[in-house]
């Protein structure tokens, strides 16, 4: 069965493994000539907290069933529309909307653009990511509870480290920020030395709002996990940034985009699709381990692509090849329900604003910052030590021959 790629984390094999309550055998053991044994460990156990209630929030609803995504109630479609990824991020730190917030893009301090010259031009943007606000951590000395002002510091400051580090990458010296840009246009003129395309700050602007916040995914539970033993904002989102760096969490819109440039043509969507599929190989773009329906974030940025100038060629193509495909994905899988995830969309948006694939996941890590901040707000707020019990499946107790 081919295994399909989906955004926030894996399908085992392309399909859904619902939790399960699993019994373990009594172990058994020898000692001295005699036997002992335990009783059965009979706690409901699931895989990867599967269907566990891990947390209660407030910030976000990812309601699978019926393709929405809320933010303090809002839908997301009504964020993009008629907000910024300030006022966005002001509402998740606070609960309050504000329209009007305004959020400046702040320049790199000079210990952490010393760390980042000293990181080889080849290290993954998520490790210079990581580093940088690892580096910034140790300076500002935060405070146990964090703050919605540690939140906006922390927030502010990362996407500049981010283009300092793509530029260094390129044999180019970092450039301050333009204060008078949002972060999302701030971040594109870092990276390019010039001031951005107002189009394509708008539509990196609503990546950074679409991808925001997710509900409990992986590096959001890192970040509450952290948070809970009291440890500062700065460490949360280190370990946040780790676990969206690993390949079933993170996703790969850069690979849709050598996908779509693969498959060429209209034409040749139907016969590469199916024969993708047939070797085993994943679709990427499509399915998601929550939604089963039209990803919400997906139709957002849709709706963005195809307002951007100069998109038309390639988003038709997009188009054209999601339609096939989502027609060969039903005829497969009858029985499920596969369709557009935000990978597929988020590939048309970043390629559309110039970005170098290989910034597309640390990218992600940047828009994550404010949903990221806010849980670590939250969970502080009504802290309890997160600590799951886990079930022994090692041998009996025994002793070392003499």
């Amino acid at each position: 069965m081919p295994s399909l790629a989906y955004h926030d984390t894996a399908w085992a094999g392309g399909y859904h493994r619902h939790m399960t309550d699993t019994k373990t055998e009594p172990a058994t053991g020898s000692r001295s000539g005699g036997s002992t044994s335990t009783t059965a460990d009979t706690r409901p156990y699931s895989p990867g907290l599967e269907g566990v209630i891990g947390a209660e929030s407030a910030i976000g609803l990812v309601d699978g069933a019926n393709g929405r995504l809320l933010y303090r109630g809002y839908p997301i479609g009504e964020l993009v529309e008629k907000g910024t990824y300030a006022a966005v991020a002001e509402l998740l730190w606070t609960g309050e909307w504000h329209p009007d917030a305004r959020l400046a893009p702040e320049p790199v301090p000079g210990p952490v653009l010393t760390a980042l010259r000293e990181l080889p031009r080849d290290a993954s943007p998520m490790d210079a990511l990581r580093t940088a606000v690892s580096v910034w951590g140790a300076m500002q000395r935060l405070a146990f509870p964090p703050t919605p002002e540690d939140a906006r510091a922390l927030t502010a400051f990362s996407p500049s480290a981010l283009a300092a580090f793509g530029r260094l990458r390129q044999g180019l010296e970092p450039v301050q920020p333009d204060r008078s840009l949002s972060l999302a246009g701030a971040f594109l003129q870092q990276l390019n030395g010039e001031r951005p395309d107002a189009a394509a700050a708008k539509a990196l602007e609503a990546y950074f709002i679409v991808a925001g916040e997710h509900g409990l995914n992986a590096s959001t539970f890192t970040a509450r996990v952290i948070t809970a033993t009291r440890s500062d904002l700065a460490s949360a989102v280190c370990g946040a940034i780790g676990a969206l760096k690993g390949p079933l969490h993170g996703g790969a819109p850069s690979e849709v985009v050598s996908q779509l440039h693969e498959i060429g043509s209209p034409e040749r969507a139907e016969a590469w699709i199916k024969d993708t599929l047939d070797r085993g190989e994943r679709l990427m773009g499509f399915g998601h381990r929550v939604y089963r329906a039209y990803d919400p974030r997906a139709a957002a940025l849709r709706k963005v692509a195809e307002g951007m100038a100069g998109m038309a060629d390639w988003l038709s193509l997009a188009v054209k090849v999601e339609d096939i495909a989502l027609r060969v994905l039903a005829e497969r899988h009858p029985d499920r329900v596969l369709k557009t995830n935000v990978e597929y969309y988020t590939a048309a948006v970043l390629q559309g604003v110039g970005l170098p694939p290989e910034l597309y996941p640390a990218t992600f890590g940047l828009a994550r910052h404010a949903g990221w901040t806010a849980h670590a707000i939250e969970q502080a707020g009504a802290n309890r030590l997160i600590r799951p019990d886990m079930r022994y499946t090692g041998p009996e107790e025994r002793h070392l021959p003499d």
